[in-house]
């Protein structure tokens, strides 16, 4: 039983280290340097959406739990491999609801107006909100980002 509880724990400390980054305060290691094109924008619309994001870890790692813990019901080489494939079975849907639960994030979509008039959305994390009709700056980049505009209104 202590060995199952620290497997859980185990799983739950790695599934939740997978949780991705949406914040558009934060920048990869590898975006440091790089120019990106910058725009400005007003928000026309905001509104909060799920981010979901699944690496397949959570399933993989309960397949592999359950295959072992299945495994284990019998001695019988025929009833023992039933039981392995069972087992991996329900695992891997465990698992994958685990790690969807331990990595869904609240989020904002954002709508933004151009001076152009072209629409142009962009989903980030919830923090920090930004207010219909507020200017921003929309920055175009592998990860492209709003933030609001401090410069002349």
């Amino acid at each position: 039983m202590l060995r199952k509880s620290v497997s859980v724990l185990i799983f739950c400390m790695a599934a939740s280290a997978c949780t991705p980054n949406v914040s558009p305060d934060s920048y990869a290691v590898g975006s440091v340097g790089q120019v990106n094109r910058t725009v400005i924008g007003t928000v026309v619309s905001a509104r909060p959406v799920k981010i979901e994001g699944t690496s397949g870890v959570g399933t993989a790692a309960g397949a592999a739990a359950g295959g072992v813990a299945g495994s284990q019901i019998s001695g019988d080489g025929a009833v023992a491999a039933i039981g392995a494939i069972g087992g991996a079975v329900a695992g891997g849907i465990v698992g994958s609801m685990a790690e969807k639960s331990a990595t869904g994030q609240n989020g904002i979509e954002y709508v933004v107006e151009t001076a152009n008039g072209a629409l142009l959305t962009v989903v980030q994390g919830a923090e920090p909100a930004i207010a219909v009709n507020e200017k921003v700056l929309v920055i175009y980049g592998q990860r492209s980002r709003i933030i609001p505009y401090k410069g002349q209104q």
